[in-house]
């Protein structure tokens, strides 16, 4: 394959590290182009010195000066805030943008990576979960592929190859169920911040870390493979599957399933979309089956994990309201882990905003970002919260 020139919006962060260890075992195939970090300046320094980036983002203005001052001697252009974002992802040195921004935050690039007609590698759920059908239909007219990073989404892609789309019957997502799987409701009440991030297979941040122990993390995957693969939500189930080393499964008319295993590593999943269609090599680890032994699976409990049926009723009201849901969670989510909030609190929140802020049954961009605003500051209300949480 040719070399492929990338962006990756949040470089700093978990998967961004990751997409970058990607790139340094095949430097002959990838050149990073772009960097973008939220606050982590002196990473940021670090990164676009090791990999000699064209542009570096920093999007808190207050360090604009502190990362200028570090890469400009060497010839590295920096730019600060999100609007400069928006205008380097359309560049014509630009091929691939890998949006791993956290959050409703990285809408607004992936938006204009799409227009730009760029191949997106997308690693921020966020988007599809608050615009699914706005992003994928502006996805379609610029004619902007869009591959899956999650690594639910991408084994789903992966086995989707197998067959044409129109014979899919179901689609399975795999849970590993979280830190609080075998506990009691009652158990689960008085978790602590500490408990809640010690996820059981994956090294994640902190978001979607708490996410996983809710299982709100689950319900956005849902809503985000309606729109991957244009599948009804009734065709869309999630079976706890604790071993975490099936990663999805989908099955067709005929009553065979596919399914894609591996060790936990979110470097596959990343390398696989940055490489499509390519599959290259990975130090990554393999999985022994003889030392695996039993694998198994269980039902999801929305009594213990309500997330996950608060995320269907706003999959199948549609409209404005997983953006509500989307927006009131990542406020609920920062409370809790600033100890503002118990654990099913952040739930209780959640429905509170999908009840309390205003229905749009067909919102354009503009009401996606104003519903957005709304529910964030209704949650902001109910938590205490004086100051906007980013």
């Amino acid at each position: 394959m040719e070399k492929r020139h990338i962006a990756i919006l949040g470089s700093t962060g978990s998967i961004g590290r990751q997409a970058l260890d990607v790139v340094r075992q095949h430097p002959d195939l990838f050149e990073v182009e772009l960097i973008t970090a939220n606050n982590n300046s002196a990473l940021l320094i670090e990164q676009a010195l090791e990999f000699n980036v064209n542009n570096a983002v920093i999007c808190n203005k207050d360090k604009y000066r502190e990362v200028a001052d570090a890469l400009q001697p060497h010839m590295i252009k920096v730019f600060a805030g999100m609007e400069s974002v928006c205008d380097l992802v359309a560049g014509d040195n630009i091929d691939m943008v890998l949006t791993a921004m956290v959050g409703f935050s990285g809408l607004k690039s992936t938006v204009a990576a799409v227009k730009a007609g760029k191949a997106i590698a997308l690693a921020n759920k966020e988007t599809l979960v608050a615009a699914g059908k706005t992003v994928t239909d502006l996805a379609r007219q610029h004619k902007a592929p869009i591959l899956p990073v999650d690594s639910e989404h991408s084994a789903i892609f992966q086995c989707l190859h197998c067959s044409p789309d129109a014979s899919i019957e179901k689609i399975h997502l795999t849970a590993s169920g979280g830190p609080f799987r075998t506990w009691s409701r009652e158990r689960i009440a008085e978790a602590t911040k500490e408990q809640a991030l010690k996820h059981p297979k994956w090294t994640m941040g902190s978001k979607i870390t708490i996410d996983s122990a809710t299982m709100m993390n689950k319900g956005l995957e849902i809503i985000e493979a309606r729109w991957l693969f244009g599948t009804e939500p009734d065709r869309i189930n999630v079976v706890v599957h604790p071993e975490s080393v099936i990663h999805s499964m989908v099955e067709f008319a005929d009553g065979s399933i596919m399914a894609q295993l591996g060790c936990p590593d979110m470097r596959i999943p990343i390398q696989y979309a940055l490489g499509y269609p390519a599959r290259l090599p990975l130090d990554s680890r393999r999985l022994d089956f003889a030392m695996l032994g039993a694998i198994t699976f269980e039902a999801p409990d929305t009594e213990r994990f309500p997330a996950l049926a608060l995320a269907r009723e706003a999959l199948s009201k549609g409209g404005n309201m997983p953006c509500i849901m989307n927006a009131a969670n990542e406020v609920a989510v920062a409370a809790f882990l600033q100890g503002r909030l118990g654990f099913y609190g952040i739930t209780d929140i959640v429905e509170k905003c999908m009840n309390g802020v205003d229905f749009v049954s067909d919102p354009d961009l503009d009401t996606i970002f104003m519903s957005d605003k709304a529910a964030a500051a209704k949650a902001m209300e109910l938590t205490g919260t004086k100051q906007t949480i980013g």
